[in-house]
């Protein structure tokens, strides 16, 4: 799935800078699994534990290590806007103990409701799928409600917090009469649910767009978003912090790539047709 490339892609990125786990590296790994509620205790556990630098997937475990140390250098795998999350003073400045990449999934999501618009005939009510512990879905929700209110869209906010939830979560977006659906950027949640969200997005006969090209690859519509070349850009962080960098001295990186992935297959299945002018701006189309 899209985080196992992420890390496999990390440890290699960090190889090639010399560093290997077990000789000169020791990794601490902690997964929530998609359970927000673990990431201050596992963020105390690493502060305890004495480590280095603490990499975050998202701004939720950013905001948990956030909390839990003020002195341990923090590198974000990504954050929709880490200046109003208030993880860092300025992009270019960042001053205290975090820096890493921004994914600016505000500016992202309003381009995945064009695409839905251009892909779905009389689109008219689209659902968003946020999850309400996810400190970057506000924004998220609030950028795509001003692009809907230009397009004269209705944007119908559905929560989930859990994967049992995701299934309320659809039942909610029928009996509203959603036709298509964006899931929130920036989440766990959908991320280690992929398979779940996309057989229910076709199970209920509704186009959706996610941030993460792993979520076209098991079944959903398209997906639109930061590159993973881009993401993989952590380990040069971790890199420099190791050679004496300050956190608060390096600029926090935005996306240079943005990708495009289509599932035909899935088109097909929900009766859809898609525009070519998204087919030969795609990057990949399965």
């Amino acid at each position: 799935m899209e985080s196992d490339y992420q890390f496999g892609a990390m440890l290699q990125d960090l190889r090639e800078l010399g560093y290997v786990e077990g000789k000169n590296l020791v990794i601490e790994w902690r997964f929530a699994d998609g359970k927000y509620e673990r990431f201050a205790g596992m963020a105390a556990e690493l502060v305890q534990s004495k480590v280095d630098v603490i990499v975050t997937g998202g701004p939720t475990a950013t905001s948990a290590a956030q909390k839990a140390t003020t002195t341990i250098p923090i590198i974000m795998g990504g954050s929709g806007d880490p200046v109003s999350e208030g993880f860092v003073k300025s992009l270019s400045r960042p001053g205290g103990n975090i820096t890493g990449l921004s994914s600016i999934t505000a500016e992202t999501s309003p381009k995945q409701l064009e695409m839905l618009l251009s892909t779905v005939p009389r689109l008219s009510r689209v659902a968003v799928l946020v999850n309400p512990t996810n400190v970057s879905h506000a924004m998220v929700l609030t950028s795509i409600q001003a692009a809907a209110k230009t397009a004269r869209v209705t944007i119908l906010r559905v929560e989930a917090r859990t994967a049992p939830e995701i299934d309320q979560a659809f039942s909610v977006m029928t009996r509203e009469k959603a036709g298509a659906f964006i899931a929130a950027a920036g989440d766990a949640l959908v991320r280690e649910n992929a398979h779940q969200v996309a057989g229910l997005a076709i199970k209920h006969r509704l186009p959706s767009v996610a941030a993460f090209r792993g979520y076209p690859e098991v079944g959903g519509l398209m997906s639109y978003g930061p590159s993973l070349s881009d993401i993989r850009r952590v380990a040069a962080y971790v890199d420099r912090i190791f050679k004496g960098a300050k956190p608060g001295d390096l600029p926090v990186e935005q996306p240079v790539k943005f990708e495009l992935i289509i599932n035909g297959k899935t088109a097909k299945a929900l009766g859809l047709t898609i525009p070519q002018s998204l087919l030969v701006s795609a990057d990949k189309v399965i």
